[in-house]
């Protein structure tokens, strides 16, 4: 074990420093990532059936809901997309995921519905331009990117949107935000999330108060590797939103907190702020 590694990554990092690996195309991780999105009552990689179930039913109470093209970013394995395709509409989900696209496939292949996934990184795709009536990315994925790839995908967005299409999405807000912050923990395992072999797992967060940013940092050691996964949470409020959104072309700006039940936790009901706008 990299015992001088684990104490060169164990303190605090610089802003947006990058750690040494990534946990979505992590083979074995990302077989973990799946069973997780798909347990009906796990709020973790995915939100459980029922919030998905009243997240959905919200989101087309914004919209007319006619037959429409809707693109899903960060789609996982497709729990919003098929009840979305089952409605009618023409659907296009694209994650980052190979198991969870491969699943989402599966799936749609199994129940007669016609969804095109695509499995690549939303900030690399290259799509039509005003090519879709509804664009939705949902589960807080704009906050976990950095400021410049949140601009880059917005601006994506907004070209392939039509005129009038609505874009939704949700972050995290800064309501009790030092509260956010989570201790020091340890797991020693023989098998588990991080590894199919033995290994030891220190994992901590770090406040960036001025950024409104949380690090959630875990150190996977092994016998002869260290891996350090970094993931970089940004919470918003309704000002910091506006200024995000007031640089691209989005008019009718909403937002609302009241969206998912209150779960008596700090990522979920009046913690989550759901953002709705219309390209001009």
């Amino acid at each position: 074990m990299g015992i001088n590694k684990i104490v060169k990554y164990a303190g605090k990092p610089a802003l947006y420093e990058k750690g040494t690996d990534v946990m979505w195309t992590d083979p074995h991780i990302s077989k973990q990532l799946l069973e997780i999105h798909l347990h009906p009552d796990i709020d973790l990689a995915s939100r459980k059936k029922s919030t998905v179930e009243k997240t959905i039913k919200w989101i087309f109470e914004q919209v007319e809901d006619n037959e429409m093209k809707i693109l899903d970013l960060g789609c996982g394995p497709g729990l919003y997309t098929q009840i979305i395709a089952q409605r009618g509409h023409k659907v296009t989900g694209v994650d980052f995921s190979e198991n969870s696209i491969d699943y989402a496939k599966q799936q749609a292949k199994a129940k007669n519905l016609d969804i095109e996934y695509i499995n690549k990184n939303y900030l690399d795709l290259d799509l039509p331009e005003n090519a879709f009536d509804l664009v939705m990315m949902i589960y807080t994925d704009l906050g976990v990117l950095l400021p410049e790839e949140r601009n880059q995908l917005l601006s994506k967005i907004e070209k392939v949107l039509k005129p009038g299409g609505t874009l939704i999405f949700d972050v995290l807000n800064d309501k009790d935000l030092d509260k956010k912050v989570s201790p020091k923990n340890w797991e020693v395992a023989g098998q588990g999330f991080w590894r199919e072999n033995p290994y030891l797992t220190l994992s901590e967060s770090f406040f960036y108060e001025k950024e409104k940013v949380i690090l959630n940092q875990h150190i996977v050691a092994e016998d002869e590797n260290t891996s350090v996964y970094r993931f970089w949470t940004h919470y918003f409020s309704h000002d910091d939103l506006m200024r995000l959104l007031k640089t691209f072309d989005f008019t009718e700006i909403e937002f609302c907190e009241n969206v998912l039940p209150a779960d008596g936790n700090l990522w979920s009901g009046e913690n989550v702020t759901f953002c709705k706008m219309r390209k001009s």
